[in-house]
């Protein structure tokens, strides 16, 4: 409580002031998340490009050495491991074989028959065809796409086009630069990170409709006020709201990075960086874009209250 007692309630940064430079940092995410995805490409999961998922749990710590040893030598063709939350445990990809399902079937056999008496127990095993995994891409990429155009559409009816544009373009960079960080990192993309992507864009919007919404406030309240005066004061006026509900947000993130288990770790973590990537957008880049559009004045009645700095209530 002290620390939300002792928070500055309406602070008086130049945000708006340093406008260029954060929308030239938005550029240079975007740009070098781009380049990362065209470098190194995402780490696809059995989700999206088919094979054979088998997670299984070893006596002891597994010997990773040993075990891709033996499943090299079966002609499976690619075959990967990983540790997978434990030692003892352990998360093979093969190759999607030639054939139907019966293929797959004898190819997990073999991957048995090798690995012999130091597996404990298979804990499952999947599989999923190339068709299947071309559909889910072109679904998901689609998903993506209506939910970014549904938001804008929804915050042009709610405010202007000025607004959604803004949104848009700011929904835009948070999915681009969650694309560069997969990239990046090589964290599995499948299905549970591109939920992932989708959570981040909702939670975006939430913080970018807030502050646009202190800004409508604003333009009807302060006729006269400089345009760029008054997004900064709109902007300082959320932004406690903004900055404590995305801590409370990261800390249960955090929680559930590490204690979570490898199953949910990727998920948890790149929400982190979403959160992150989308707090700042909210004001880094979504309020800049609106400093370059002709806002217009939504004034209701005739009285001017330009001079009327907030008061303490207002700014809450």
């Amino acid at each position: 409580m002290a620390l939300i007692r002792h928070f500055p309630i309406a602070p008086n940064l130049n945000f708006v002031g340093k406008r260029m430079a954060m929308l030239a940092a938005s550029g240079g995410v975007v740009l070098a998340s781009l380049l990362l995805f065209a470098i190194l490409n995402l780490n696809y999961g059995v989700d999206f490009r088919g094979g054979i998922l088998i997670e299984v749990q070893t006596e002891g710590p597994a010997d990773l050495s040993d075990m891709r040893g033996r499943l090299g030598s079966l002609g499976l063709g690619e075959v990967t491991l990983q540790e997978f939350g434990a030692p003892n445990e352990v998360l093979i990809n093969v190759q999607r074989q030639a054939g139907e399902e019966v293929a797959q079937g004898a190819a997990v056999e073999m991957v048995k028959e090798a690995l012999g008496a130091s597996v404990k127990e298979y804990r499952r095993t999947e599989f999923v065809g190339p068709k299947v995994g071309d559909e889910l891409k072109v679904a998901g990429a689609l998903a993506t796409v209506l939910a970014i155009l549904g938001i804008a559409l929804y915050v042009w009816f709610r405010f202007e086009w000025q607004f959604a544009l803004a949104a848009l373009v700011t929904l835009i960079h948070d999915v681009i630069a969650m694309i560069g960080f997969f990239a990046l990192t090589q964290i599995e993309f499948n299905l549970a990170t591109l939920a992932a992507v989708l959570t981040v864009a909702g939670y975006s919007i939430n913080d970018t409709v807030v502050v646009f919404d202190r800004v409508r406030e604003a333009l009807r309240k302060y006729k006269k006020m400089p345009l760029l005066e008054l997004l900064n004061m709109a902007v300082n006026q959320t932004l406690s709201r903004t900055i404590l509900t995305s801590f409370t947000t990261l800390l249960a993130l955090i929680a559930l990075s590490v204690f979570g288990g490898a199953v949910i770790r990727g998920f948890s973590t790149s929400l982190i960086w979403g959160i992150l990537i989308g707090t700042y957008s909210s004001f880094g880049l979504a309020v800049p874009l609106l400093s370059l559009m002709n806002l217009r004045r939504m004034g209701i009645g005739d009285e001017d209250k330009s001079e009327k700095l907030p008061s303490q209530a207002e700014a809450n």
